[in-house]
């Protein structure tokens, strides 16, 4: 039996894509929120630190901007086709379904090599992040300064400032990442048992302050005086904040493409 394309199936392959462009915006505002907390990280005093854990061999950062970037643009493309479904359902212009469908198939595959670069990075800061940042602490902390001649020193301890962070992993005692570092087996006021952890981990420090930062932070290591979080945890939430929302959008937008897909078939046939 015939099928009129203004009744059911068209109303239906209406509303799918509203939703569509409604998931659109919601990939593009993922997106801006994802690079947003990515480009926070970096500034030009802790560029030299993550220039080396997160943007050379090791492409996370890099790969983490891209993808927030491909979420922008793959949300504008969800709105253009969307709106391409939109307009038919209005004027019906066969030739216009067909190039639909196929931009749809389209945008499936790139749906799918976008979810596997997610879980690329993913994969990519569980297995290599806090490794590097454990050999670059170790090798390169040398002094809880800002003034030092090694750039890698002086980032490490703008990131303790700019993140709220302190080593590598949570600082729960005297003993801690910061053991084996040159500023506590060469030289340093760690080496010399004046301080156990950075001044520049302290609560409430800037370039400013650190240096009159408290004994009961620095040689004490106080509870409540001073950042436990380490900085390997910040780093990951906030490389990987917007993950769940991505990959979610985007297996959403999928399943309703399948639908759309399917729609548009049956549209096409049937005719008035």
């Amino acid at each position: 039996m015939a099928c009129n394309c203004k009744g059911i199936i068209g109303i239906a392959f209406l509303i799918t894509n509203i939703l569509l462009s409604l998931f659109g915006i919601g990939l593009i505002i993922v997106g801006a929120l994802s690079d947003c907390e990515v480009s926070d990280i970096e500034t030009d005093n802790t560029k030299p630190l993550l220039d080396l854990v997160l943007f050379d061999s090791f492409a996370a950062g890099r790969l983490a901007i891209d993808l927030s970037i491909l979420n922008i643009i793959i949300g504008v493309v969800i709105l253009v086709f969307s709106g391409v479904g939109i307009f038919w359902k209005y004027r019906e212009i066969k030739k216009l379904l067909l190039v639909y469908t196929i931009i749809i198939a389209v945008v499936f595959v790139i749906h799918i090599i976008f979810i596997a670069l997610w879980y690329t990075m993913i994969n990519k800061v569980d297995g290599e992040l806090k490794n590097k940042l454990v050999v670059s602490l170790k090798e390169n902390f040398i002094e809880d300064t800002v003034t030092n001649l090694d750039p890698i020193s002086n980032a490490w301890n703008h990131m303790f400032m700019t993140l709220d962070c302190c080593g590598v992993n949570s600082v729960e005692s005297t003993s801690n990442d910061f053991d084996q570092t040159p500023w506590c087996t060469t030289v340093g006021s760690c080496q010399d048992n004046t301080s156990q952890i950075p001044r520049t981990c302290c609560i409430d420090v800037n370039e400013m302050t650190y240096p009159s930062a408290p004994n009961a932070c620095h040689t004490n290591v106080t509870s409540g005086t001073y950042n436990a979080k380490g900085c390997f945890e910040v780093l990951k939430r906030k490389l990987l904040s917007q993950s769940p929302g991505s990959i979610g959008v985007v297996i959403t937008i999928m399943l309703i493409g399948i639908i759309n897909v399917t729609l548009a078939v049956a549209i096409g046939c049937h005719k008035d």
